[in-house]
């Protein structure tokens, strides 16, 4: 789950100053590969009362805030609506790797509680998320959700965060004014759909206009964000202001939550060539116990992305077991130990100081 923004992407650096490519670490893929048979298995009874508590929770958070007199509690629930409707909203990224058939009306479930309400149905994570684990596109310009951050100027990173404060703006702007308008203005629809049905972080991305089965889902899905996004605006003329606004400002600061957490998912140090699944692995992060903030800023499995590249098929219930294998398994001197990392501001201020270096 991340927001689109504008910066631009450097270019390449000269041969003689790039990295040399990282081979790959024989003995972790074997792990991994034996891990991923393991693990696979999606398990129905951890995934439906997580989402369906989480969900709950967070929209009860969301009516004491805009319901609450006391400005004290209002705050305190909108806290508590935004942490948890932040957790729900993350099975998205489940949603784009389950087998099919493994949870049979999760996908319909989550977009009819999460999806529409929140203006980011599944449509537009799934097909696109699956391209940035594809062997030959991380990393590359062909990646939607890689920007190499790390090469850029400093100020890319304050303004990567901050864009993500406009996302429902953004998204009333595209489900409310551009759905409509794109059914009846084809050239329209076409940009619509190759620019602004993704959620990636590459602005040079576009996408290939649906097909089959999934076209169906994709157009019941914006349909809906459609007619949820133009119900908001028309509830300022039936309840004023304040829902609309404690709406908008929970979402903005799950967005904005979710970016910083997309901000430390990757060391986005690669210049723009094709990597070994070892390079990716350490060019991606994980935060693993003991720390606990981890689980609530990168919840859902979202604290192992680094293992989730070598385990993409491992659901987000399984991914601790498998670093305790992992590093049970492996020499503390391995590649697996290169993707660790104990929190969110050293790798914010790694990331800063690498944009700060001449290049």
């Amino acid at each position: 789950m991340t927001a689109h923004t504008t910066i631009a992407v450097p270019s390449p650096l000269p041969a003689e100053r790039r990295r040399a490519p990282i081979a790959d670490d024989a003995a972790m893929l074997r792990l991994a590969a034996e891990l991923n048979r393991e693990f696979s298995v999606a398990n129905p009874a951890i995934y439906w009362p997580d989402f369906l508590i989480s969900t709950g929770i967070g929209y009860a958070g969301l009516a004491g805030a805009i319901l609450l007199d006391s400005v004290p509690l209002a705050l305190a629930c909108g806290v508590v609506a935004m942490l948890t409707l932040y957790r729900a909203a993350s099975f998205i990224h489940e949603l784009t790797h389950i087998r099919k058939g493994a949870l049979p009306g999760f996908r319909f479930a989550w977009n009819l509680l999460i999806g529409v309400p929140l203006m980011i149905p599944s449509f537009m994570y799934e097909g696109v998320h699956t391209l940035h684990h594809a062997r030959t596109r991380y990393g590359t310009a062909n990646d939607p959700e890689y920007l190499p951050l790390a090469l850029m100027k400093p100020w890319s990173l304050p303004l990567f965060v901050i864009v993500a404060m406009l996302a429902p703006v953004g998204l009333i702007f595209r489900f409310g004014v551009l759905t409509p308008l794109s059914v009846i203005v084809p050239p329209l629809r076409r940009a619509v759909e190759a620019q602004y049905s993704a959620l990636s972080i590459n602005p040079a991305f576009r996408r290939r206009p649906p097909e089959g089965e999934f076209k169906r889902q994709w157009y019941w899905q914006e349909a809906g964000a459609c007619l949820f996004a133009l119900a908001l605006v028309a509830s300022v003329f039936a309840f004023g202001w304040r829902p609309l606004l404690t709406y908008m400002a929970v979402h903005s600061a799950m967005t904005v939550i979710n970016q910083l957490r997309t901000l430390v998912a990757h060391l986005w140090e690669n210049e723009g060539e094709a990597m070994t699944v070892t390079a990716q692995y350490l060019d991606s992060v994980n935060v693993p116990p003991p720390g606990v903030l981890p689980e609530i800023w990168a919840p859902v499995g979202l604290r192992y992305h680094a293992l989730h590249h070598l385990l993409p098929s491992v659901p987000y219930h399984a991914l601790g077991r498998a670093h305790v294998r992992m590093i049970a398994t492996m020499d503390a001197q391995s590649s697996y130990a290169g993707g660790n990392y104990r929190g969110m501001l050293p790798l914010v201020g790694k990331i800063a100081r690498s944009t700060m270096l001449r290049r």
